[in-house]
């Protein structure tokens, strides 16, 4: 069941999300979308974060997002774009229109079965379905440490991407891993955790504990301890199916 308070927490953020969030390796889009193709929908798109590599690899975009503060930035930035305003249980497409829909960090926010029926609807036979998430690197010790702050409820394994097993309507095809490296400032990094779900929700005293939690957490590690900026590993996971 998807907690409505956390999946509205993002509908006031678009320009801090768009600035903070980290976006997605060219190779995740290559593994999507690895040759030309007619349509492209990123569906749950936020800011554009993944639809811009979709911009030189299909004729046409389609972006799908329910937030209009989110879309607004999407918009401004890629007016190429056929940015529709709706939510993945309600696709605003039309049947058998697409060759490929790429969900980018969105896919544990939907609705899994009324949403695996409406990217069935809308792809054509055998299309390809991309649903990807980054995630911290399990080696990168504090960057993990500062996502235990912020997800306490989080185990060491983290199962949001758990949502992508045995989709109905679906083949699964495999899953691809990339690893890669992010320059960061240290202001940049801290912003970017305001953005996420559990802290927009906390109330001032909890956000504030937050941050201070993890600013200890940078001053205490050897590789970030007094650096204005430092480099961050990131791993992004690439779950690929045929529509059945």
């Amino acid at each position: 069941m998807v907690d409505e308070a956390l999946a509205r927490s993002f509908e006031g953020i678009g320009a801090d999300y768009d600035r903070y969030r980290p976006g997605f390796p060219s190779t995740a889009a290559d593994s999507i979308v690895p040759r030309h193709v007619d349509v492209a929908l990123d569906l749950g798109a936020g800011t554009g974060k993944f639809t811009e590599h979709l911009m030189s690899r299909a004729n046409r975009v389609i972006a799908v997002e329910p937030s209009v503060a989110m879309l607004d930035v999407l918009r401004e930035k890629l007016p190429a774009v056929d940015s529709l305003e709706g939510n993945a249980e309600q696709i605003p497409v039309a049947d058998a229109a697409v060759d490929v829909v790429a969900v980018a960090q969105a896919f544990h926010w939907f609705d899994r079965v009324p949403a695996c029926a409406e990217i069935a609807r809308v792809l054509k036979p055998e299309g390809t379905l991309g649903l990807l998430w980054n995630r911290s690197d399990p080696a990168c010790s504090w960057d993990h440490a500062a996502s235990r702050v912020i997800h306490p409820a989080v185990g060491e394994a983290d199962e949001t991407t758990s949502t992508a097993e045995e989709l109905p309507g679906f083949r699964f095809d495999r899953l691809e891993s990339f690893r890669w490296v992010e320059r960061v400032t240290r202001a940049d990094y801290l912003a970017r955790w305001s953005t996420v779900s559990t802290f927009l929700i906390a109330d001032p005293p909890a956000k504030a504990a937050m941050t201070a939690a993890i600013e200890g957490i940078l001053d205490a590690d050897a590789t970030t301890g007094g650096r204005e900026s430092f480099d961050l590993p990131h791993l992004t996971d690439v779950f690929l199916y045929t529509r059945a």
